[in-house]
């Protein structure tokens, strides 16, 4: 994976976070897929650099990707606090979209992978119904047996290969997405990876978003949160606190500690 020229990079708990807008960041897709090239493209948020944090296979693996995505308010004002400016963030409930249709228009094929199953096939069919010229290559559940070698992982990867996917979205959830991602990156048959998280619930209507006055203002979050105390309690709750200890501790000059 080499990083792109076309994109800044911000460091924040010594992970890298990539500080292109929306639009930059779909001109660089389609650069990739019109070139032939090859991008790994992961999602930046509050989460999953206090993941990266503390796991120190997930951090390298977030400084090798060409791009890290800013899908977070919180990890936004987290960059601003050390002296970035960062571009509005892209959150899968919004960004989809747009990557959709700015796959419509160049006829670029879309691999949705993640979810339960039916999911991503109910988000292909909503993609779809907005943008009637999409090209799904082809939909997969995320519940398969991952491990490498193993029989169903081998069937999911020839499928794949057989559709011949521009762009593959990976919707495990963290940091399940990004360790599968780490082990079969090299014989994906898409020239644009993306891990997604909840991409595909949100887009098929099978999880309610939190009211715009919420998305808008920086509180996402709390209405995750509230939608989903038991789940993501611990995420917010702990996660969110912790990581701004993290910064200002390291703002004080404490190195972080050895893993």
């Amino acid at each position: 994976m080499n990083k792109t020229p076309l994109c800044e990079h911000a460091s924040v708990l010594g992970t890298q976070l990539s500080l292109c807008d929306q639009a930059s960041l779909l001109t660089i897709i389609e650069n990739a897929v019109k070139s032939g090239g090859q991008l790994t493209i992961l999602s930046g948020n509050i989460h999953s650099f206090n993941l990266a944090y503390k796991t120190p296979w997930l951090q390298r693996f977030f400084n090798q990707a060409d791009i890290v995505r800013l899908d977070g308010a919180g990890l936004s004002l987290g960059a601003r606090i050390l002296g970035y400016r960062t571009p509005l963030r892209m959150t899968w409930a919004d960004f989809g979209w747009a990557l959709a249709g700015m796959a419509a228009e160049h006829n670029f094929s879309l691999y949705l992978l993640g979810s339960k199953a039916g999911i991503a096939e109910k988000a292909a069919v909503a993609l779809q119904e907005k943008h009637p010229n999409l090209l799904i290559a082809g939909t997969h559940h995320g519940y398969f047996d991952k491990t490498p070698g193993s029989e169903e992982n081998k069937a999911v990867l020839e499928k794949i290969a057989q559709s011949k996917p521009d762009i593959l979205i990976v919707g495990f959830g963290m940091p399940l997405q990004e360790q599968w991602l780490s082990q079969v990156r090299g014989s994906l048959a898409a020239n644009v990876v993306m891990t997604g998280g909840a991409v595909f619930d949100y887009i098929s209507g099978e999880l309610v978003r939190a009211p715009a006055w919420m998305t808008n203002n920086g509180l996402e979050w709390l209405g995750r949160m509230l939608i989903e105390p038991r789940r993501l309690w611990k995420r917010y709750i702990i996660g969110n606190p912790l990581f701004f200890w993290r910064l200002f501790i390291t703002q004080l000059g404490f190195k972080k500690p050895s893993n």
